[in-house]
């Protein structure tokens, strides 16, 4: 009597391309999920309104010198805190197995890196108007240029930190160490952007170094609006090279998403 061979439905196979309701679908789970953790909305909304006010009452005698940082820390603030929460929040997603069983569902790495940014980008959106409109109509942020050029550039560089933040998980094994990548990939940053100093006046290895940092293209976009009425070609330049790297960094990490975790 011969013996009948069995075969196993195959799985399908997820395609490479986007699809909209896929990443519209990942996009609204990640976002139920985060309707249910009041603390780290907070965190991502609230935190970088509250730096601000810190800050303009630290310069309380000088508002001048609040009008000089504070439209580069509006984009700061909101990189930090959205590079911070999503890293925190992706890892967990992996390292509960989460992410594995969506990798296994015929979903592409392209539909999953798309919907969480979609989802956290959502949130920037919120941060960003919200710390906007506080340094500009409560704490009297005076910037020659439209204030929605200053939006513009606070939003792309939340959606820089998102970027960052997806992309970093990848390379955390627990939340502390994720927490540890914020001094090794920000930190460096802050201190080369031409936030402190100009960056012409650094040494000369430094000023290429953070020629190439993306921080530094978002300082550079915040103290065109402050100083400018109009666009600017520098300011077009700043803004592409941003939303450039962020695109850059998303795309690596989906390039980071693995069938199995570890």
């Amino acid at each position: 009597m011969s013996a009948t061979t069995v075969t196993a439905p195959a799985t399908p196979a997820p395609t490479s391309a986007l699809n909209a309701s896929r990443t519209t679908a990942t996009a609204a789970r990640v976002l139920r999920q985060l309707r249910h953790d009041p603390r780290t909305i907070a965190l991502m909304l609230l935190v970088p309104c509250l730096m601000l006010i810190l800050l303009r009452y630290v310069f309380d005698g000088s508002p001048r010198t609040f009008d000089n940082i504070g439209a580069s820390l509006l984009g700061i603030f909101p990189l930090i805190t959205m590079f911070l929460v999503t890293s925190i929040a992706t890892l967990r997603e992996r390292t509960s197995g989460t992410l594995e069983r969506l990798l296994a569902m015929p979903l592409g790495k392209g539909d999953v890196i798309a919907g969480y940014a979609l989802a956290f980008g959502t949130l920037a959106i919120i941060q960003s108007a919200l710390a906007t409109g506080l340094a500009l109509w409560l704490l009297g942020l005076d910037v020659t240029g439209s204030p929605w050029l200053l939006l513009l550039v606070a939003l792309l560089d939340a959606l820089l930190g998102t970027a960052l933040g997806l992309f970093v998980s990848a390379f955390a094994a627990s939340e502390f160490q994720a927490v540890q990548f914020m001094p090794a990939v920000l930190f460096p940053q802050l201190l080369l952007c031409g936030l402190f100093t100009p960056r012409d006046n650094m040494h000369p290895i430094l000023e290429a170094i953070s020629n190439v940092l993306p921080m530094s293209y978002a300082v550079d976009g915040m103290s065109e609006v402050l100083k400018h009425t109009d666009m600017t070609a520098n300011f077009l330049r700043d803004t592409l090279i941003v939303a450039g790297c962020a695109l850059l960094v998303l795309t690596l990490g989906a390039a980071t998403l693995r069938r199995r975790t570890a």
